[in-house]
């Protein structure tokens, strides 16, 4: 086996780290995984962006030791079996990483099945709804639609357009509708941004997933449904691996949505005062605008009929399909309102852009 190779360096990380230190970790590596090593290098457990998704899903929180969520049944190869032998694997078992170690147990390389030079481009398709109204953005929308309202130099909806050529995909679907040829005119077919974009227009309301049934033709595999006004940071490829992963008929990204409440609260039983909780804070999983449909969802969506998101997940949990949950921790920002945008402006050169 050849030199151990430098990366492996930045994908690892102690027992004794956090949560959040692993999806630093996975962030900085840029392979969707950390690996947990003792102080000798002997591999102890894998981490990967889904295991802490789910991780944080059951309540588990980014300063819990990285235990929690940490996966000490992997699955390795050893050095005498090689790069061959790892490849293998991961196909067999669909797997997108297999580290390989010495016989001490220590970490001499890792194998990946997407291993190329360059960005690997995706053939999933993304579709990006960009036809709504901005009301609460007016007067600034009168004359633009608000996906084409300027953060920086660019209109939102090239900012979102850039984050996800920049992470490999290429296929894009935007849905018009209000001041839809301003934003055609500008984008015209992609050529520009390296990528092909084709429109659907819808010629009344039809909801945010309504438009989907106007789509030219029906994707064959797993695509992205956006919201035109959203920023985010989120690693997309670790969303369309983490719909995969969970065999589900539809993915929602959701955010934590903190809630005070300004009273102190009784705790009661029977007649019995408990305890009082002063002010306490409650979260809550909310939707943060980004979807991922298997292409069987598109059967629930009927030509010209009004739907929401929410009512299309509710017919997949009704059908007895499986509608997963993906937690975003990344920078995420629904530009809504004049407030929204001008913290979204204010951001933009730290967070987002990072």
């Amino acid at each position: 086996m050849a030199e151990r190779p430098a990366f492996l360096s930045s994908l690892t990380i102690s027992g004794s780290a956090t949560v959040r230190e692993a999806m630093e970790t996975i962030d900085r590596g840029a392979r969707q995984i950390a690996v947990v090593v003792d102080a000798d290098g002997r591999l102890l457990a894998t981490v990967t962006d889904g295991d802490i998704r789910r991780g944080l899903l059951r309540g588990v929180g980014l300063d819990a030791p990285v235990t929690e969520v940490m996966h000490t049944k992997f699955t390795s190869v050893s050095e005498a079996e090689g790069y061959e032998v790892a490849l293998g694997l991961m196909k067999a078992r669909g797997l997108h990483q297999m580290p390989i170690v010495d016989d001490m147990g220590r970490l001499v390389d890792l194998a990946l099945i997407d291993e190329m030079p360059g960005l690997k481009r995706r053939d999933t398709k993304v579709v990006l709804m960009a036809g709504g109204l901005g009301t609460r953005l007016r007067p600034m929308t009168e004359t633009v639609p608000k996906p084409m309202l300027p953060i920086g130099d660019r209109p939102i909806l090239e900012l979102i357009l850039h984050n996800f050529i920049d992470q490999g995909f290429h296929d894009f679907t935007i849905a018009l509708n209000y001041k839809g040829d301003i934003i055609r005119k500008h984008f015209g077919d992609g050529s520009r941004f390296n990528a092909s974009i084709e429109y659907v227009e819808e010629t009344k309301r039809m909801g945010t997933a309504g438009a989907l049934s106007l789509l030219t033709n029906r994707p064959e595999k797993p695509f992205i449904v956006m919201n035109g006004d959203l920023l985010t940071a989120i690693p997309f490829n670790a969303l369309m691996r983490f719909h995969e992963e969970t065999e589900a008929m539809g993915t929602m990204c959701a955010r934590d949505y903190p809630m005070q409440v300004p009273y102190g609260v009784i705790e009661v039983e029977d007649t019995a005062l408990r305890r009082i909780v002063e002010k306490p804070t409650y979260s809550y999983f909310v939707s943060a605008g980004i979807y991922v449909l298997s292409p069987k969802v598109l059967d629930w969506v009927r030509p010209d009929e009004f739907l929401d998101m929410p009512t299309l997940f509710e017919a997949i949990i009704d059908e007895g399909s499986k509608a997963s949950v993906f937690p975003i921790q990344e920078y995420w920002m629904d530009i809504g309102r004049p407030e929204d945008l001008a913290r979204a402006r204010a951001e933009f050169d730290g967070e987002f852009e990072q």
